[in-house]
């Protein structure tokens, strides 16, 4: 068990839901709320009111894209597109709040803010983020993330996708590497029942390489430590099927469910009312 502000998390009861809102200008997804009109505050806190109503369990905040060859941003900029909106969902929404980040500072502000969670996507980017995490005591997912931007292609109906990425076996050296950062997290002093892992699915990985992460997935139950799946709308999913993001919902349906079926804990999502019902009859199978 898990407890995520005011929220006990128990793990394999059933399956939980990250609904995503992106504070970015540029999301992959088509779905970055700061090209969406003068008022992307409100349109995000809306946004994140509707995902709680359609099953979202944790609201998780971005405010820097992800993608594939995407451009850093500042620290002040993060913190300026994030604060806003989690300062207006924590007067809003009950569910806690999560922070999408892999930088200490916007971590030390979100919470300050109203945030509940840290989400590094990118743990060996900052150390300092985990004495951030043990000093407020919050959980922490942890995220295998092999970004190089060297190796991301792009494409313009399908968006960016990682080529010519190596592992020596996909799974154990993830397994090995998120090893490292939960390590890391507890000699800095967070606490091992706070720690959610996520092998981060198109994150410096091919679109084979996600396939097979998936296929294999189960093989993360072995930490011992509740997993986090995020495979919403991802490239891997068009350069599949041939389809661009707006058009991957079904996939995304699919992907949630395999991965449900291999062990996933936690899945984070665009849709969430359309996989919190194909979660929910997924549960009702698998966690029998």
């Amino acid at each position: 068990m898990t407890k995520i502000g005011e929220t006990n998390f128990e793990w394999g009861s059933r399956t939980y839901i990250i609904g995503i809102i992106n504070a970015t200008p540029d999301s992959f997804s088509g779905d970055g709320l700061m090209a969406q009109g003068s008022d992307w505050v409100g349109t995000a806190v809306a946004q994140g009111i509707q995902q709680a109503k359609d099953g979202a369990d944790i609201l998780d905040v971005g405010g820097e894209s992800t993608r594939p060859g995407s451009a850093p941003v500042s620290s002040e900029e993060e913190l300026a597109r994030v604060i806003p909106v989690i300062e207006g969902l924590a007067k809003k929404v009950s569910i806690p709040i999560s922070i999408d980040t892999y930088k200490s500072e916007v971590a030390r502000q979100a919470i300050r803010a109203g945030a509940n969670i840290i989400n590094d996507v990118w743990p060996q980017m900052d150390p300092a983020l985990f004495d951030v995490v043990a000093e407020h005591k919050v959980p922490l997912i942890l995220m295998h993330n092999h970004n190089e931007p060297k190796n991301a292609e792009q494409s313009a109906l399908l968006g960016g996708r990682y080529v010519g990425m190596e592992y020596g076996d996909l799974l154990a050296d993830i397994k090995r590497e998120l090893e490292e950062s939960i390590e890391r997290a507890l000699q800095a002093g967070v606490a091992r029942e706070n720690i959610i892992v996520d092998p981060g699915i198109g994150f410096g990985k091919t679109v084979e390489q996600n396939l097979e992460l998936i296929f294999r997935l189960r093989e993360l139950k072995t930490l011992e430590f509740p997993v986090l799946v995020g495979p919403s709308r991802k490239s891997f999913l068009g350069y599949t099927l041939n389809l661009p993001p707006e058009d991957r919902l079904e996939a995304t349906v699919a992907a949630v469910t395999l991965c449900i079926e291999r062990g996933a804990d936690i899945v984070r999502v665009h849709d969430v009312k359309a996989i919190y019902r194909g979660a929910k009859l997924t549960d009702a199978v698998v966690r029998r």
